[in-house]
């Protein structure tokens, strides 16, 4: 399946400034597919080490000797390592730290020859081998689900995928394409991006294929807990699996999941799953300008979960009719939707942050969805589950932050409008007056680029 992420992988094969690769991502969101698959296309042979499938791998690292290292794997592959023409992949390598620090010395020793890393546990092995780490001598990329252009191309919709590329805002979207689209958006909320659950929709078109792959999925999250967590820490992350589905879109607050467990313990294990990358923090931020990670408060945060489909599957969410209405009804489907989104917006290089805004005065709360950096402006972005909804919250932030532009996502065609309206905040009236970009769900990742066309 064609993913985003292999143009990435070529630039970095050609990069003068080349280092070894290491890829951060969840389980199954396709990390070692999509290596041997650019290997198989832009080299003549690779060398493929699974640190966990085979154990005994491990002892080729008591070694940092390079020249050892590479003799062995010679010897006990067959073949030979050629530099430009073999690809070294070093699968689940957070089961073998000491080929972790390797990196380093291949960098040092071997510049020329191209080395990726990979695995599904990785942070939790770079987070506790934080004084061996081998900084400025390897390089990251992060993986995700395949987002929703990814979806589109595995369904051979490509001209689609084109024709969203393409769209300029001085354009009309037939009302037939636009439908079409969203037919489309609601399939994806169902299915998801996780690459064997979209496979397995595009051979069989069946949900209920697709709903065995997530429960499939879902129970080998399960399983990974016990890598990572005592038996407390898994019953608490066993029971989050199940909630956080239910709370995106909201705050997260540690008395709504259990008010018998203290707040660091289950804060804790909040931090094991975001190392496992099953879930990200939202951060509340109020800061004026760039970077918003300067205004964030830490204790004031949403969580969005890995998958759009695996987390309809956790709700039991168990749609036969991928064409029902109400599923755009749902605002925490809506949010998840757009976050996870925003999340695999090019550069790949970037283990992005999101953010949010909320305004927590006394008779005066506000909340708006989203943050976007884009350059050096802060672009505020609501989303609007149906077709409309109002925009306090948008108007509130506009007018305390001096913003011109916004983004509004939601059900209905694109359009934009200066919005000019008077609202009471803190018992005072004020004027607003800013560009709003409304469009629907299927142009997000279109949003960068059209809003910077507005004057």
């Amino acid at each position: 399946m064609k993913r985003q992420f292999t143009e990435y992988l070529v630039e970095w094969k050609d990069s003068l400034n080349r280092k070894p690769l290491i890829i951060r991502g969840a389980r199954q969101v396709g990390k070692s597919f999509i290596v041997k698959k650019f290997a198989q296309n832009n080299f003549n042979d690779i060398i493929t080490l699974n640190f966990e499938e085979q154990a005994e791998l491990k002892q080729l690292f008591q070694t940092f000797n390079t020249e050892q290292i590479m003799l062995n794997l010679e010897t006990l592959f067959g073949k030979k390592i050629i530099a430009n023409h073999t690809l070294l992949f070093f699968d689940e390598i957070q089961a073998c730290p000491n080929a972790i620090i390797a990196l380093r010395y291949f960098y040092e020793k071997h510049p020329q020859l191209h080395i990726i890393a990979a695995g599904s546990l990785l942070d939790h092995a770079l987070n506790n081998m934080k004084s061996s780490m081998p900084v400025g001598r390897v390089e990251f990329a992060y993986m995700y689900p395949m987002s929703f252009y990814e979806f589109l191309w595995a369904l051979g919709e490509d001209i689609s995928v084109e024709y969203l590329q393409n769209y300029t805002l001085k354009q009309e979207i037939p009302l037939a394409i636009h439908n079409k689209l969203l037919e489309l958006i609601r399939v994806y909320y169902i299915v998801g991006g996780m690459p064997e659950a979209i496979k397995v929709y595009t051979q069989s078109k069946s949900i209920l294929e697709v709903h065995k792959v997530h429960e499939s999925l879902i129970r080998s999250l399960e399983f990974d807990f016990s890598k990572y967590g005592n038996s407390s820490q898994r019953d608490i992350m066993n029971r989050l699996l199940n909630f956080i589905p239910k709370t995106i879109g909201n705050k997260f607050k540690y008395v709504n999941f259990d008010n018998t467990i203290r707040s660091n313990i289950i804060r804790d294990a909040l931090h094991l799953m975001k190392m496992s990358r099953l879930i990200h923090f939202i951060h509340s931020s109020k800061s004026n300008d760039i970077p918003l990670q300067y205004g964030v408060n830490e204790k004031v945060f949403k969580l969005v979960f890995l998958d759009i489909g695996l987390s309809n599957h956790i709700l039991k969410l168990r749609l036969t009719d991928i064409n029902n209405e109400s599923i755009f009804n749902e605002g925490s489907l809506a949010e998840q939707f757009v976050g996870q989104e925003l999340l695999t917006l090019p550069p790949c290089y970037l283990d992005h942050a999101i953010y949010y805004w909320a305004r927590e005065k006394r008779n005066s709360e506000a909340e708006l969805d989203y943050l976007l950096e884009s350059g050096r402006t802060i672009i505020p972005i609501e989303v609007k589950a149906g077709k409309a909804g109002k925009l306090k919250s948008l108007q509130i932030y506009v007018s305390e932050k001096k913003i011109k532009k916004a983004i509004r996502f939601y059900a209905s065609p694109p359009s934009v409008v200066v919005s000019e309206t008077s609202i009471k905040v803190d018992k005072k009236m004020q004027e607003v007056k800013y560009q709003l970009l409304s469009m629907p769900f299927y142009l997000i990742r279109e949003a960068e680029r059209l809003i910077q066309d507005l004057n």
